[in-house]
């Protein structure tokens, strides 16, 4: 058996900006909603990992709109939802290197954040995956 390849990524220019576009747009926006609940204090203790466990079925209808927004086939999710995570990644790392008071004040909750935000990233490349596999 051999393996086939193509030199190139499945997807229109279009597609990919509409991906790289949601990927910063859904940072920015999980960015905004970890700064409030770490100033609710759910960035803490039992709250954080309530907060991890919501991430895996809150993500869901994300990869979906991300599907409908980029108008992906089936076997498109995994890799344009990977290129979602890509981007967010990157804006996050440099977030927390050059403007952690974004994610609020203090070590503790910026560390948090980010460290909310990756979780958040493998969770999504995970259910991207899922999403993709072959049907039975």
């Amino acid at each position: 058996m051999t393996a086939t390849s193509t030199p190139r990524l499945p997807f229109t220019a279009k597609q990919l900006a509409t991906l790289i576009m949601f990927g910063i747009v859904i940072w920015f926006a999980g960015a905004m909603l970890l700064r409030y609940l770490g100033a609710a204090g759910s960035l803490q203790g039992t709250g954080l990992i309530i907060v991890y466990v919501a991430l895996i079925p809150g993500t869901v209808p994300i990869i979906f709109l991300m599907r409908r927004l980029a108008k992906l086939a089936d076997d498109q999710i995994a890799l344009a939802n990977s290129i979602v995570v890509a981007s967010a990644v990157l804006l996050d790392g440099a977030a927390l290197s050059w403007f952690p008071a974004l994610y609020g004040p203090g070590l503790a909750q910026t560390a948090a954040s980010g460290a909310t935000i990756l979780w958040g990233g493998a969770v999504a490349i995970a259910l991207g995956c899922w999403f993709n596999r072959a049907p039975r």
